[in-house]
C-alpha cells in the first residue's frame, strides 16, 4: 500500500498515512505529463497584419503545431508600428516553413 500524497509504502493491513492521514492505495498514480518546462522557440515569420496572425493561428492549431505570436497586441501594430513575430517550437519549424510556403506567406 502507498501514499499518494508524500509516496511511503506501508506493509498490509495498513489503511491511512501516519504522517498525512491520507488514505493509502494500492498503487502510486502516475505523474502528469503535462508538467511545465522549457520549450525552445524559433522565429519564423513576422508580421504587422492582424487578418495574418489570425489566418496562421487557425491554420496552425488545425496542424497541432505549437506557437506563439509575440508581439500581437493590434494596440503595438498600429499605434507602436512593432510587429508581431511568429515563434514555434525548435522541431516543429521545418514544418511551419513548409505551411507558410504554401500559404503564400514566405518564398
Amino acid at each position: 500500500m502507498f501514499c499518494p500524497k508524500c509516496k511511503s509504502e506501508y506493509r498490509d493491513g495498513f489503511y491511512k498515512c501516519a504522517d498525512c492521514g491520507v488514505d493509502l492505495v494500492a498503487e502510486i498514480p502516475p505523474e502528469p505529463e503535462n508538467e511545465v518546462g522549457y520549450v525552445d522557440l524559433v522565429e519564423v515569420y513576422s508580421t504587422y497584419q492582424q487578418s495574418d496572425i489570425a489566418f496562421i493561428k487557425s491554420v496552425f492549431d488545425g496542424e497541432g503545431i505549437t506557437y506563439f505570436f509575440e508581439g500581437e497586441s493590434s494596440i503595438m501594430l498600429v499605434a507602436g508600428g512593432a510587429y508581431a513575430r511568429l515563434l514555434v517550437k525548435a522541431e516543429e519549424v521545418q514544418r511551419a516553413r513548409e505551411i507558410l510556403q504554401e500559404l503564400g506567406f514566405l518564398e
